[in-house]
């Protein structure tokens, strides 16, 4: 029993660092989950205004839920790895992805204004005002 623990301590259970993964069909579905952000953050390669690296960390987290391997080669991609492994191990955003991000969010208001119009051009606004913050004090 580790020396900071008590007889009877119920205090939080420890997490593993990945999760088991899931049997039967929640496999098929979380393995489906996880193509699907590959296909879309793909994609992304080719639109500018679509995030990839957004698309595959969320792939990799469906894959570690269904099939741990293939989380493991999105990690070592020679491109997007460095940046899922820096956001999976300390939760840190590059400073070119955050002015990515924050550029294109940016750019997505008058996009938006001159396409739907008002009030349509609020829910870029709202993005960029809520998430344009957390982005920009994320580790790097």
């Amino acid at each position: 029993m580790p020396p900071d623990k008590e007889p009877g301590d119920c205090g939080p259970a420890e997490e593993p660092e990945f999760p088991t993964p899931a049997l039967g069909r929640m496999r098929l579905l979380w393995a489906a989950g996880g193509w699907v952000f590959v296909a879309v953050g793909t994609v992304g390669i080719f639109l500018p205004l679509l995030p990839t690296v957004v698309f595959y960390l969320l792939a990799a987290w469906c894959f570690s839920k269904s099939h741990p391997h293939l989380a493991d080669k999105l990690y070592a991609h020679r491109l997007y790895g460095p940046q899922l492994v820096a956001w999976r191990d300390r939760r840190a955003i590059s400073r070119k992805g955050k002015i990515s991000a924050l550029l294109a969010m940016s750019a997505s208001v008058p996009f938006v204004y001159f396409t739907l119009g008002w009030p349509l051009v609020l829910i870029p606004v709202v993005v960029l005002v809520v998430l344009g913050p957390w982005i920009w004090t994320r580790a790097e």
